[in-house]
């Protein structure tokens, strides 16, 4: 009788599994090392190992990449901004920013239906108490970017239209009573 075939395959060396890799792999590997090669022609790849490294030497090699007016521009706007961002109380800028989120879904939603506002829908939307906060919240946004610019031009004291509503209401009746 015949005996039995026993086929155990042969297991493939690592060298092989590379090799088999590569074969099936040459456009991605020729456009790998393209994008690799600009990278490092662009000093990009340089920055990136002093980053790794712990940033050794990279406010150095960053400003180097950013020499010129327009970047010395960029970088005191980024500066000036993150001064401004780490002054925002963060629960009120994420107060806001939901506001502003759900405000722009409402409005892209009727953007899409091509919904508009009629004189009568706006008097009836004055009503509306949603309408009344977001109204009160952007009239106080719109007071404390004016402060802000009288201030910042060394405006002091206050105009005639300052004067709180119930301050103007008590004036008028006053001047009625004489």
């Amino acid at each position: 009788m015949a005996q039995r075939l026993i086929y155990t395959p042969r297991i493939k060396t690592s060298e092989e599994k590379l090799a088999a890799a590569q074969n099936d792999s040459n456009d991605a590997l020729l456009e790998g090392l393209e994008l690799l090669r600009e990278l490092h022609e662009a000093g990009v790849l340089e920055t990136l190992v002093k980053l790794i490294r712990g940033g050794e030497g990279l406010a150095g090699k960053a400003l180097h990449i950013l020499e010129g007016d327009s970047s010395t521009r960029l970088i005191r706007n980024v500066l000036e901004l993150a001064r401004t961002a780490s002054e925002l109380d963060p629960d009120a800028l994420g107060t806001l920013g939901k506001a502003a989120t759900a405000g722009i879904g409402e409005g892209a939603k009727r953007v899409q239906q091509g919904e508009g506002v009629g004189l009568g829908e706006l008097l009836g939307l004055l009503r509306d108490r949603d309408v009344q906060i977001a109204l009160g919240a952007l009239f106080g946004t719109l007071k404390g970017f004016g402060r802000s610019l009288r201030d910042s031009r060394g405006e002091t004291g206050e105009s005639e239209g300052q004067r709180r509503p119930n301050e103007e209401r008590d004036k008028n009746r006053k001047q009625k009573r004489k």
